[in-house]
């Protein structure tokens, strides 16, 4: 570069270079002194306040300043009007302990089900026993002032302090808790204070109707512009003015006028003969129309495209009304559309519902049937969870119970719980579930109970309602809305497959004449089988060739006949399998239907993985299916059971083989009902079926609207049925509603989580103690009565001849009294302690043993418990009329009369008994012993009391010392003997006036016994 072009560019300096960022920062975290925040001439600023005198009265947000108490308005139950104000206490536990709806809700992952830390909340009619809980701690809480402590007046019991901070002065308080001991004459106070009145009552309706406002509330009269004061409706005593409850005292309840509402009188046209009622259950009439039901139902929650029946009408009114309902109503005639309705009130109050079921296949129906028709529901079961965030869920009795006991937030918004099914509380296994969940629920779950027609149907209902302490009105039905026909099926195929003998015709009679046919022509065929295998042949047995042949043909007389779509009922798993099996060969569907049911079919496997399709209980499952033909038991999968109830729902299924469980509720009638047997194995023994299984079972005959009269087969393969035991079943009453209450595990260890819902308290409440609960008043009035009547005749003289007598008892009662005392410390002298070895003769009186000589063999464990001795078994007479444990004192007091004051017995006997007494029941101590082998005798007699082993001859050992206790006590009650006592006072070392005054009184009270 040349010369002249540096001369050009020497003016021009190097590019700046900025300063480092990472000093900068370094600067900024390491110096904040030298933050502009830090200048004071920049931080002096303020903005002035707008004073809010409102906010003085608003509490703050803090945990830590949240009221003990709130206050919430008392309404008339009648007209909703408020009547005045009280306040409460607000719970103050944690939230998993605390019943109340006020407590915190769970998170919305356990809302649901709950948690088992939860407490359930607080049961409908354990309010009693939660206020007696109240009572009982109030009662406890003691306070106990210590007045003379090295500083007085220092500490108020333990740990509260009665001097505040900075002060001189203690406040002391009596053991009442707020009344002042240390209250002294009131100071001298500055003119410029004026006395104010603390006894000021507020008016709290005048002051919201006035509109006054509570700033103003304690201010001088003299400020405030005077208004004429309006007469009081009420007025309140002066004493009134220290009570406790000053909000509830100072509130002016004037007088409600109550209007005149409409009341729904449903059975006024029946009379007082059609209603039969207890205190808290009601069952009403449907024999007679309801004319009003539009009238008082004008916006019905759910309406239906068909008339109702009256006992559906009833159930609905009330169920407006808010009351508990029972329906118990016979199979198919209607009894979902209560639960229906009950359903859409929930959606209409935005609320929500549970239906609760028996059986998974019931819930699995319900929660289809619902969903089409409402939407919004879910389903619970042990299966699968569908949409649990739903108004409606559809579960087991068992879910609800769980989420009950772990505290679910569903609770919360429950307006109604739904028990299909309520006769299942019969079942020895799972009945105890529906006592537990209907004592659980809160008082604000409105109950609908649906059964089939049972007989206590009040009694059951009168239960619910004292434990809910809520009215349940129960509705049932007089009959069958479709009649039932039972026949006998005698058949085997060929010419004799027509062969079906009606028994009982729609009426409910039954034919004797068919019976009589029925077993004719078994008895026929029975001989033509005689004659072919000869008289040996013995009884008729159906193989499974004979019984394929048999169901073969009988499906085919029921084809002609239009007896198709049929349920058979089949009480085993294995043999629904082999039925469906064995008519393979039977084609029952067309083309068309072959083609839709495969289809569908193939659909509803694609929930299944892969390799599950290819299970052989599906591929077995597709091919009966396609001819029409269903099996449906506990040990197919769930999916291919809800299958098999869509197809046969559908018509698509003809023949359907089912156990037991189908008949529980499931909304399948068919136009056929047979019994493929009407006997089943229990668990312990096999047994005909009782008549509430049969009519369940025979229930599902007869579609409402397709049939006239629904037709029900009972297949004789073998024989007859009996007549006593065919009629009972067919014609027999339905079985009770018992309890089948047991105390669990589960239960109990839920229970101890919640301190107010007890165990004692749900056993009181359950089912089977019912009827001791509803004898309570009138065991109540007899007691009264009764002591009544006693005090009445003991308030009057005694004869002459019962005043001897009476005193005898007064002195032999205190005489045993003062004994009981005293013997045991007399035994436990250590001289009379050696005395008392094994073999010592002892006399005892010992429940009808009395003044008996015994032997000692030894004590049973540590002093002053019982003495194992062994008798001679020689009880008085008329032993057995007395109880020994509650007339001891009887026994003992025999033992002071003439007639057993004799020691011994007259004769010999070798019958004998081991005891264990007391020491109050040892008469005397001889000084007399028997040389005895303790162990060989307890062993012998012991080993004798083994039901086996009760003739086993009496061992050497103790037959000798019976033998000689024997001839002792034979001999002392002759007068050959003389037994020498010991003196058990003698050597007493009497350390107390107690005792020597006892041994006194037993002194004086012997002679008396003596004198009377």
């Amino acid at each position: 570069m040349s010369q002249d072009t540096k001369d050009e560019f020497s003016d021009v300096s190097i590019p700046p270079i900025l300063e480092d960022v990472n000093s900068w920062v370094q600067d900024y975290l390491l110096q904040p002194e030298k933050l502009k925040i830090h200048k004071w001439e920049r931080s002096q600023t303020h903005w002035h306040r707008k004073p809010n005198i409102d906010s003085l009265f608003l509490l703050d947000d803090d945990d830590e300043n949240e009221p003990d108490t709130t206050l919430e308005v008392v309404r008339d139950p009648l007209t909703g009007e408020i009547i005045g104000v009280e306040e409460i206490c607000i719970p103050t536990e944690d939230d998993e302990e605390n019943l109340s709806m006020a407590r915190a809700p769970l998170p919305p992952s356990l809302a649901t089900r709950g948690t088992t830390t939860q407490s359930p909340f607080l049961p409908a009619g354990f309010e009693e026993d939660l206020q007696k809980m109240i009572e009982e701690q109030q009662k406890q809480i003691e306070i106990n002032l210590n007045t003379e402590n090295d500083v007085p007046g220092k500490f108020l019991g333990e740990d509260i302090l009665t001097v505040a901070p900075g002060c001189k002065d203690s406040v002391l308080f009596a053991e009442d808790g707020f009344t002042l001991l240390n209250e002294g004459k009131p100071e001298d106070k500055p003119d410029d204070i004026e006395d104010v009145d603390i006894n000021i009552k507020i008016n709290l309706e005048e002051i919201v109707e006035n509109n006054v406002h509570l700033v103003d509330l304690w201010k001088d009269d003299s400020e405030q512009p005077q208004k004429p004061k309006t007469p009081s409706h009420i007025e309140v005593a002066t004493d009134e003015i220290e009570n406790e409850n000053f909000l509830e005292e100072t509130v002016v309840k004037p007088p409600v006028e109550l209007p005149e509402i409409p009341v729904l009188d449903i059975t006024s046209s029946v009379g007082k003969l059609g209603v039969t009622s207890t205190e808290w259950a009601e069952m009403i009439d449907v024999s007679k129309p309801v004319p009003e039901f539009r009238d008082k139902i004008k916006d019905m929650a759910h309406s239906y495209p068909f008339e109702l029946d009256n006992f559906q009408k009833q159930a609905i009114l009330k169920l407006e009304e808010g009351h508990h309902v029972f329906v118990a109503a016979h199979t198919s005639a209607g009894k979902t559309v209560v639960a229906e309705y009950a359903i859409a009130m929930s959606r209409r109050n935005y609320t929500r519902a549970i239906y609760t079921s028996p059986i998974k296949a019931l819930s699995n129906q319900k929660y289809n049937d619902f969903n089409k028709l409402f939407g919004d529901v879910g389903l619970l079961t042990g299966d699968l969870q569908i949409n649990a965030t739903a108004s409606c869920l559809v579960m087991t009795t068992e879910i609800l119970r769980s989420m009950l006991y772990c505290g679910s937030d569903v609770v919360r918004d429950l307006e109604f719980v739904i028990f299909d099914e309520v006769h299942y509380i019969n079942n020895v296994e799972r009945g105890y579930v529906w006592e537990e969940v209907l004592i659980l629920l809160p008082s604000h779950v409105r109950i609908v109970m649906l059964s089939a027609t049972v007989p206590n149907t009040l009694q059951f209902a009168d239960w619910v309602g004292r434990t809910k302490k809520r009215k349940v009105f129960v509705v049932s039905t007089p009959k069958r809305p479709v009649p039932l026909c039972h026949y006998l099926y005698t058949g085997s195929g060929g010419k004799s497959k027509n062969e079906r003998f009606k028994v009982v015709d729609q009426e409910g009679n039954f034919l004797l004449r068919g019976y009589n046919e029925a077993l004719a022509a078994k008895k026929s065929r029975e001989n033509d089988y005689k004659k072919n295998f000869g008289p040996k042949g013995g009884k008729q047995y159906m193989n499974p060739k004979a019984e394929q042949t048999m169901w073969v043909a009988f499906i085919d007389h029921l084809k002609q006949n239009d007896k198709l779509p049929i349920v058979a009922f089949t009480l085993s798993r294995n043999r629904c399998d082999q039925n469906a099996e064995n008519l393979m060969s039977v084609d029952l569907t067309t083309a068309k239907e072959k083609s839709h049911i495969r289809s569908f079919f193939q659909r509803c496997l694609q929930r299944l993985k892969e390799p599950d399709r290819k299970l052989p209980q599906v591929l077995r499952l597709q091919r009966v299916l396609e001819n029409g033909i269903g099996v449906h038991h506990s040990g197919i999968l769930p999916l291919l059971k809800e299958i098999v109830e869509m197809l046969f729902q559908t018509g698509f299924v003809k023949i359907l083989f089912a156990t037991e469980t189908f008949a529980m509720g499931v909304n399948m009638p068919a136009r056929t009902v047979v019994f493929d047997e009407i006997t089943k194995f229990d668990g312990v023994e096999r047994r005909t079926l009782v008549p509430a299984e049969y009519i369940q079972m025979a229930g599902r005959a007869g579609r409402r609207g397709l049939d006239d009269t629904g037709t029900v087969i009972i297949l004789c393969k073998e024989s007859v049925p009996d007549l006593v035991t065919l009629k009972g079943m067919l014609l027999g009453t339905p079985q009770k509603l018992s309890s089948q209450f047991r105390l669990t595990y589960a239960m109990i260890l839920s229970l101890l989580r919640a301190a107010t819902v007890s165990v004692e308290g749900m056993m009181q409440r359950s089912f089977c103690e019912f009827n001791q609960i509803c004898q309570a008043d009138n065991y109540r009035r007899q007691l009264e009565i009764a002591e009544k009547e006693y005090s009445e005749k003991c308030s009057a003289p005694l004869a002459s001849h019962l005043a001897p007598l009476a005193a005898f008892y007064e002195t032999a009662a205190a005489y045993l009294d003062v004994l009981n005392e005293i013997m045991p410390i007399l035994l436990n002298q250590s001289k009379v302690a050696k005395e008392l070895d094994a073999g010592k003769i002892l006399i005892v009186s010992a429940g009808p043993y009395i003044n008996q000589l015994a032997v000692y063999l030894n004590s049973t464990g540590p002093r002053q418990t019982p003495y194992k001795v062994l008798v001679l078994n020689t009880p008085i007479q008329d032993s057995s009329r007395y109880n020994f444990e509650i007339d001891e004192n009887w026994y003992r007091m025999l033992s002071f009369s003439a007639t057993y004051d004799a020691i011994g017995t007259e004769e010999s006997t070798m019958d004998h008994k081991v005891l264990c007494i007391a020491p109050r029941n040892i008469v005397a101590v001889t000084k007399m012993n028997l040389k005895i082998d303790v162990t060989r005798i307890i062993q012998d007699w012991e080993q004798r009391q083994i039901p086996r082993f009760k003739d086993a001859p009496v061992g050497a050992s103790c037959a000798s010392t019976v033998q000689e206790l024997s001839r002792m006590s034979h001999a002392a009650r002759a007068g050959a003997v003389q037994l020498e006592r010991i003196n058990l006072t003698h050597s007493l070392a009497i350390s107390t006036g107690e005792i020597l005054q006892a041994l006194d009184k037993l002194k004086t009270l012997s002679v008396c016994i003596h004198l009377n």
